[in-house]
């Protein structure tokens, strides 16, 4: 098992970065909060990550903190719940914000996330709430670091197939970023916004 990595960023397109730690390189999925705390490219990183063994692959997935990563885990053990659907998870809602909704059995703030039904939501929500003390016992390590938006393409398009890698519809990521005022923003910065309005 890898716990984590440490090396230097040499690529990002959500929700997938590379990395290249002592000449080999690591293709890693990241959920946007990760992604929100990135270095600059050619700038050191560290991410705890998860390997998740398919028939068909191998796919490491990178998290800024053990809490989020903690949570990956857990949410990955809830019946209907796969690796890419808790990734979206994670990248629609900080840790604390799906604590409030586990908390406050709050159905309609996790149906709003691409992929979770009803159904999902209140699974996730009787299955988790037992989970979360252990989760709280955890302490979040937040990175304070600047985004960088050097990526292929416009920082729109960018973010626009970075939502459809999220789960969203096609037409309906590129109506959340047109939303956006996205002149001088990062492609970060507009996934940001836009997720922050899908879920309002």
């Amino acid at each position: 098992m890898i716990g984590f990595l440490r090396g230097k960023l040499i690529h990002k397109a959500p929700p997938q970065l590379l990395l290249d730690v002592h000449g080999v390189g690591y293709e890693v999925e990241a959920p946007m909060t990760t992604f929100y705390d990135l270095p600059g490219l050619g700038e050191e990183v560290k991410l705890h990550t998860h390997l998740v063994v398919r028939e068909d692959a191998h796919i490491l997935f990178g998290f800024a903190s053990e809490t989020e990563r903690m949570l990956f885990r857990t949410l990955i053990k809830v019946n209907g719940v796969g690796p890419k659907l808790a990734l979206t998870i994670l990248s629609g809602q900080s840790v604390e914000e799906f604590y409030r909704c586990v908390g406050d059995n709050d159905v309609k703030g996790l149906v709003r996330l691409p992929g979770v039904g009803q159904k999902t939501a209140e699974r996730l929500i009787i299955e988790m709430r037992g989970r979360l003390p252990e989760l709280n016992g955890v302490s979040a390590q937040n990175q304070a670091s600047s985004a960088s938006a050097t990526m292929a393409g416009s920082p729109k398009q960018e973010a626009v197939s970075a939502l459809c890698a999220l789960g969203y519809k096609p037409q309906d990521a590129a109506r959340m970023v047109q939303a956006i005022a996205a002149e001088d923003k990062s492609c970060e910065d507009i996934i940001r916004q836009a997720l922050r309005g899908a879920i309002k």
